[in-house]
């Protein structure tokens, strides 16, 4: 579904991804780890077409979007659901929602259904449909990212630091429905800090620093790694 090969980013003279070459299969939930500043977000806008590569290639079912423009990404089915949520404050729920659906705005039975799916999904989300977004607690507009992304119909959903932010308690429900989704049929790249808890959904996982992967493994393979013990879980 997606792949990486050599990928280099510069932020002027600043090298923010160092040679990535990573993969994920189709129907895989894949993980990345790695602390503030190791590349994870950076690399999300490079696959997103946000940042122009300054070297490599990013493929997406076999095609090649290195220099595609954003919409048309997004048309292909990567979608992403950025760090820190983006919401528009002010407008209403149910308005930050459609617009994730922008790209497929000519089927609008198609994102009438869409929209009900995702207030099955989150019941929370029907009822404050007509609030403004900026009023609702951390883990509903996390739910309300989740929704918007969702909305564009994403083969591939990349999803950066979904728990941020949030209370123990609303981690594990954002994390459970990511799980779902991805078991669902959507392919999920995402990117953690709270290493334990994602890796506990995910099939495999990638470790990031300095902008560069530097351990990949099984699920099972990471949490048992003692790198990664020490560095991201403890104990």
């Amino acid at each position: 579904m997606l792949q990486l090969e050599d990928v280099k980013l510069n932020y002027g003279s600043f090298r923010a991804l160092d040679g990535i070459n990573l993969s994920v299969r189709e129907g895989e939930l894949v993980v990345m780890l790695g602390a503030n500043g190791a590349g994870k977000s950076s690399m999300f806008l490079a696959i997103s077409g946000l940042r122009k590569l300054s070297g490599g290639k990013v493929r997406l079912a076999g095609t090649d979007i290195t220099r595609a423009s954003p919409n048309t990404i997004v048309s292909r089915g990567l979608v992403q659901c950025p760090e820190g949520r983006k919401l528009f404050a002010s407008m209403s729920v149910e308005r930050n929602l459609m617009l994730g659906g922008y790209v497929h705005r000519a089927d609008k039975a198609g994102l009438k259904t869409r929209l009900e799916e995702i207030y099955e999904m989150f019941p929370i989300l029907r009822e404050k449909r007509d609030d403004h977004a900026g009023s609702l607690s951390g883990g509903q507009q996390q739910m309300v990212a989740i929704g918007r992304a969702l909305m564009g119909r994403p083969k591939l959903l990349l999803l950066d630091e979904p728990s941020l932010g949030l209370a123990p308690l609303v981690v594990r429900q954002v994390l459970d429905t990511i799980k779902s989704i991805n078991a669902g049929g959507t392919t999920v790249l995402l990117a953690e800090q709270n290493a334990y808890a994602a890796l506990q959904i995910a099939d495999r996982g990638y470790v990031m620093e300095s902008g560069r992967v530097v351990l990949e493994g099984s699920r099972e393979e990471l949490l048992n790694n003692e790198t990664v013990r020490r560095a991201y879980i403890g104990g």
